[in-house]
């Protein structure tokens, strides 16, 4: 909130001005006229451009403010940590039964829990702790550092002070001692006041002995803290990227990590311009080998590999090393093939200087107009394969006949590649066996045409197909009959069986007729009529 910069000449006149408000606010004197002669109301402050228009008032102020003015009841003080007001001798009703305070209860206590506590044994009663309680404004209720005392991190700093120190005494000594020893090495008939100048200049010259002067900025660390690096620093006579190209729809400029990934001049020289946006950083250097890096640890995992790039960088490292190694050798033993086989143009002899000027022996007659008269044949072309070359006998070439889809020689009308030409003969032999072929499956298509009555044939009860010359002994048949009616009595009664039973296992042709003639269908609605 802006306030009115009123210039006093002493403490005086200050006093006799506000002296003056206060009994015009109370009206007992008379109030302020402006130049122009209206009045000018004291509760309205002379620095506000505008007023509301409920207010009925010609001059602004900041009375329709909700708080124009600070509460002056809000305190900006804080706790006061760990202070103690009273210590009583014995324990008091309602304290701590742990500790004997009075500032909490038995189970916010922080004490450790005593074996037996202040209640019963009314010994080494605690101090009552400081409890305060503060009405904070909104900014003090929001302040993260209200109560903070820079003064504490004092010891911090002496400590690490101390330790640098130590370190800077430790490291004089120590090359003190190097220079000492090495003079003593050296040979006895160099100049002892030389000897004593270096040790001398060890001693004066503090700033060039390991760094021992050496100013670092300290970021990123309250307080200062540890040394760090600062990241994305540039020269400060250069242009900032950001002001490099000022237009708003140009490349993006992020303030927070100071970046600008895409060029602000793509329309520039490459050759004038210095900087091309950090993502040039990223396609080139060494950030180019840690993708390429990367990607060959994923797509190793992938193949079955165990390497991980963040686990085992070292051999992920190793890995991609002996990958392109191998791949090098690869390489070059193809090519090494590739111009065993071919040979390699570029080694061969050089051609005559006449050919390469166009110059020849060759004789050409040319006319008056231009026209070659003689001595400019027409050259055939000529292919890299062999023409005009007869093989097994055959008069024609191999694709000089064309049938149903396929090549084959016009000769003998043959589709075999390496097959011997049988000429006229052969034709004829092939024209017969084609008209054969047709009769032979017309033929057949004919005799699908006709169905063959199919024979149904009667099912023996043991699973087999009776033969048509099967003939049974009537006699048999009855003899097993009578065998089939015992041996279903028996199964009736057990009684029957007797002791030593003669079990044959050979089964006739009359057994399984007899078998099936007495056996019960369930399913057959006659069966109560069998006998």
């Amino acid at each position: 909130m802006a306030t009115a910069s009123v210039a006093f000449k002493s403490r005086e006149d200050h006093r006799k001005q506000m002296e003056l408000e206060e009994a015009r606010k109370a009206g007992l004197a008379p109030a302020e006229v402006d130049e122009d002669g209206k009045e000018i109301n004291p509760h309205i402050p002379q620095y506000m451009s505008s007023a509301p228009w409920y207010l009925n008032a010609e001059r602004p102020s900041l009375k329709h403010q909700r708080k124009w003015k600070s509460d002056p009841n809000y305190t900006k003080s804080w706790y006061d940590r760990g202070a103690k007001i009273f210590q009583a001798d014995k324990y008091r009703k309602g304290a701590c039964e742990n500790c004997g305070a009075m500032s909490h209860t038995t189970k916010t206590c922080m004490e450790r829990p005593r074996k037996l506590g202040a209640k019963w044994t009314s010994k080494n009663i605690a101090p009552d702790e400081k409890v305060e309680t503060f009405e904070l404004d909104y900014d003090g209720k929001r302040d993260r550092w209200n109560g903070y005392d820079a003064a504490s991190y004092a010891h911090v700093i002496e400590r690490y002070e101390a330790r640098d120190e130590a370190r800077k005494k430790y490291l004089k000594e120590q090359q003190l001692k190097k220079l000492e020893e090495k003079d003593n090495n050296e040979n006895e008939d160099s100049d002892d006041d030389e000897d004593g100048l270096k040790v001398d200049e060890a001693k004066v010259d503090e700033s060039k002995q390991m760094d021992f002067a050496k100013v670092e900025k300290r970021v990123r660390t309250t307080g200062g803290g540890s040394t760090g690096t600062v990241r994305n620093l540039r020269i400060r006579e250069d242009t900032a990227k950001y002001l490099l190209n000022l237009d708003v729809n140009s490349a993006h400029y992020d303030p927070k990590t100071r970046s600008m990934r895409e060029d602000p001049l793509p329309d520039m020289d490459p050759n004038e311009k210095f900087y091309a946006g950090d993502n040039q950083n990223r396609v080139s250097g060494q950030a180019l080998e840690f993708k390429q890096l990367n990607i060959h640890a994923w797509e190793a995992y992938d193949k079955g590999n165990d390497v991980h790039m963040q686990a085992a960088p070292s051999q992920a490292e190793l890995l991609f090393k002996n990958y392109k190694i191998n791949k090098e050798k690869l390489k070059s033993k193809v090519k090494e093939t590739v111009l065993e086989k071919y040979g390699n143009a570029a080694d061969e002899e050089v051609l005559p200087r006449e050919l390469l000027l166009g110059q020849s022996e060759r004789e050409v007659e040319y006319d008056r107009a231009g026209r070659i008269i003689k001595g400019q044949e027409m050259a055939l072309p000529k292919s890299k394969y062999e023409e005009d070359v007869f093989i097994n006998n055959h008069t024609a070439v191999w694709g000089s006949w064309w049938k149903d889809h396929q090549w084959g020689y016009k000769c003998c009308k043959q589709f075999v590649r390496n097959s011997y030409c049988t000429g006229a003969a052969g034709i004829e032999a092939a024209e017969a066996a084609a008209d054969l072929m047709k009769a032979n499956i017309a033929r057949k298509e004919a005799s699908e045409d006709v169905i063959a009555p199919t024979e149904e044939k009667q099912l023996a009860t043991w699973g087999t197909e009776i033969p048509d010359d099967l003939v049974l002994d009537q006699t048999k048949l009855a003899e097993a009959l009578k065998k089939e009616d015992k041996r279903r009595r028996e199964e009736k009664d057990e009684r029957k069986r007797k002791y030593n039973v003669k079990w044959n296992d050979e089964v006739t042709a009359e057994d399984m007729e007899a078998y099936r003639m007495k056996k019960v269908h369930h399913d057959d609605p006659m069966k109560d009529f069998l006998n």
